[in-house]
Order: structure tokens, then C-alpha cells, then sequence
């Protein structure tokens, strides 16, 4: 059996991507998610399969060396043989019991497994290959684009790009996620969108977690966030309280009225939404009183659903949401066609609020997708 075909798709993303890799028509296919989502594992299952089989004459496998303590990359000249030992050790560790080491080195020696540094492309052509461009948004726009122009007659591109663990970190949109947007609309190209719920790598869902949880505790509170933290902290003493958000500042800016939402976000630790409460709602309360305002919290979670609904004016239409989830380097939240109205708000004022608390949450944008039909008749098969 071929490696890519021993593979159980763990979510409907998963799913998507080995049919696409399964269909020869696509001559590109570009690969956004998080990590922990299995882009590295079915590519190089499916690069390995191709060469062995005699589809393609090599795998060529560009992927950047980073130093996890300085966050540079490491070239071919820097680490002479060693770059050779570890790019191997990736693909072994990717592979973890598919495939031997011996099976590895019999690849590299035949030269069916190459490795390239993106530093040192210029006067190369890659025919009959499978090109992977893998970790792509660590690369500089200059060696993604050298990378991109370099495969040659008869091959067969794969990008596998992380926007979304890039621009929580930077707060900016990496250059693969306008690549991604460019490939939407290439011919001979499908774009693979892999987002939370296709994180199967339990470390990888807990890393996310921990960044998102770190951007809120450092954000900066205004004044009137401050004031609300020292009441919560009063009444209730023993809730870990992650942030709080003022929401008057995005409402006046999108046109949202104070009345249709709480004045405070809170956003607290996983399972202490019961402690900042209180046994009836008695602590919430006493912290509304002292603000003269309405409070709301939320538990922090990936799945940013439970934010995005504690602070949507209209409570009724998410029964009507089909999906949130990221795509690519912002939030995609999918919206049954007949709510899409309700959901927007006049003018686009609701997701101009959304977007803004988002923003200033995580540096993250929103965008709203019509779905046709119910839940039910929307989700079709993922295959392309």
C-alpha cells in the first residue's frame, strides 16, 4: 500500500487535502492552515509515493532551517553536511514508522529525495518533480518568488504555508497569505484551507492556545478596562481573568448601538466561567453595578465561536451559523444565506464591529461567506 493511501483522514479538511493530492489535473496546490493539521505529513506521503512509483523523478523539498532561539535560517553554507542530516531527520520525524531510514537514505542516494536551500536557487530548474515549498511563511518574499519560478517542464508545485500561527504572532499578514489569494483564482490550481478543526496534534491545539492566551494577558487596557479589572479582581477574587475589553470604542467607530451589546468582554480561563459569575449570577452582578454597565465573559478557547457570539448584537442568528474558523490569515465565519442579512447588519455595521474587536483582540480580521441551503444540505463531500 502507498503511503499516502495509509493514511486515515482525521477531519473533513484532512479529507480534501488527499484527494486533491490524489488528482494529477491540479498542477499546483497550495496548503494554508495551522500547524498540527497534517499539511508536511500527507505531501510528503504523497512526494514519496510519486517518486518511488517512477510518476515524477524527484521530490525536491525546500523548507528552511530556523534557529529556534535567535529565529533565523540557518543556509546550506552556515551548516555545510549537516543540513543534509537534519533535512532528513525531518522527514523521518514527519513519517515517524511509514518509513525507514535506510529507505530515506536509499531515496537521497538515488536522487529521487533532494533537499534545497532557498537561498541558493538562482540557475536551477526542477523538471519532472514534485517541488514541496514547505514552512513557506518563514520564507522572505524574495526566495518564496525564486522558489515559485524555478519548477520546471512537467512537475508539480505544493505550498504548504502557517498565516494563521504568522500573523497572531506579528499582527501582519505574511506573504504566503497573499499567495494564497492569488492561487485562489490560478488556473490548474486548488487551494486547501485547513483550519482549528483540523488540528489533530494535541501539543499543536495546546501552542495555539498559549499564543492566543499570551496576546490577551500583554495587550494594553485603557483606562476604563483597568477600572473594570480592579472590580473583577474585588468580586471575583479567585476567577483567572485573561483580559477584558471595552466595547464602546469599536461600537461608535462601526455605528453599533450600546444597547444591543455589553459594554465589557471578559475573558477568562477555561473553566472559571462559573467563578467570575458567581453560584446566581450574583458576582457578575455586583461587578455590573459597580461599572454601571453590562458585563459579559467568555471562556478562551482556539475555537474563537464563543467570542465572536457573546458580543454579536443579534442573539438569534447564530442559529444560523454554519462554521467559524480561520482561512488563511483571517476569520472566516460561514452564514446560512437567509441570515446573511441579519448577520452583516445595516450597511455592514455588525461585522465592521466584529472586525474591529477581533483586531483588537488577536490582529485579526473577519470575513462573512454566504452558505447555501441548511447545515444539513451544506455539508457536501469536501472532495474537489
Amino acid at each position: 500500500m502507498s503511503l499516502l493511501n495509509s493514511l486515515k483522514p482525521l477531519s473533513e479538511g484532512q479529507e480534501r487535502l488527499k484527494s486533491v493530492l490524489g488528482d494529477e489535473t491540479y498542477s499546483i496546490v497550495g496548503i494554508f492552515g495551522p500547524t498540527g493539521a497534517g499539511k508536511s505529513l500527507f505531501t510528503l506521503a504523497y512526494g514519496i509515493d510519486a517518486v518511488s512509483s517512477g510518476k515524477y523523478r524527484r521530490l525536491v523539498v525546500v523548507r528552511p532551517l530556523i534557529d529556534v532561539t535567535t529565529g533565523e535560517e540557518i543556509t546550506l553554507a552556515e551548516a555545510g553536511p549537516e543540513f543534509m542530516e537534519l533535512s532528513k531527520q525531518y522527514v523521518m520525524d514527519v513519517l515517524s514508522g511509514m518509513i525507514s531510514w535506510e529507505k530515506i537514505e536509499e531515496l537521497v542516494k538515488e536522487g529521487k529525495l533532494t533537499f534545497a536551500d532557498s537561498h541558493y536557487l538562482k540557475g536551477r530548474t526542477f523538471d519532472d518533480s514534485v517541488v514541496f515549498i514547505d514552512d513557506a511563511q518563514t520564507l522572505k518574499v524574495g526566495s518564496l518568488i525564486e522558489a515559485l519560478v524555478r519548477v520546471g517542464r512537467n512537475s508539480r508545485l505544493i505550498v504548504a504555508a502557517d498565516p494563521v500561527f504568522q500573523s497572531l504572532k506579528t499582527g501582519e499578514n505574511d506573504p504566503t497569505a497573499v499567495l494564497r489569494d492569488i492561487l485562489v483564482g490560478e488556473e490548474k490550481a486548488y487551494v486547501v484551507d485547513l483550519g482549528i478543526k483540523d488540528i489533530v496534534r494535541e501539543g499543536a491545539k495546546r501552542g495555539l492556545r498559549l499564543l492566543m492566551e499570551y496576546l490577551l494577558r500583554t495587550r494594553k487596557l485603557s483606562d476604563s478596562e483597568s477600572k473594570a479589572m480592579e472590580s473583577l479582581r474585588i468580586r471575583a477574587p479567585d476567577a483567572d481573568i485573561i483580559t477584558v475589553l471595552d466595547l464602546s470604542k469599536a461600537a461608535k467607530a462601526s455605528g453599533v448601538s450600546l444597547d444591543h451589546i455589553p459594554k465589557y468582554l471578559v475573558i477568562v480561563k477555561m473553566g472559571h466561567m462559573g467563578r467570575l459569575v458567581g453560584r446566581k449570577g450574583e458576582r457578575i452582578g455586583l461587578v455590573e453595578k459597580d461599572l454601571g454597565a453590562r458585563v459579559r465573559g467568555v471562556e478562551l478557547s482556539i475555537d474563537l465561536t464563543d467570542i465572536i457570539r457573546a458580543v454579536h448584537p443579534i442573539a438569534w442568528v447564530w442559529k444560523r451559523v454554519e462554521d467559524v474558523d480561520f482561512t488563511g490569515s483571517y476569520i472566516t465565519v460561514k452564514v446560512d444565506e437567509g441570515a446573511y442579512g441579519p448577520f452583516m447588519g445595516h450597511r455592514g455595521s455588525y461585522v465592521r464591529f466584529l472586525d474591529l474587536v477581533m483586531k483588537e483582540l488577536f490582529k485579526i480580521g473577519i470575513r462573512v461567506v454566504p452558505v447555501e441551503g441548511s447545515k444539513r444540505r451544506s455539508r457536501k463531500s469536501s472532495k474537489p
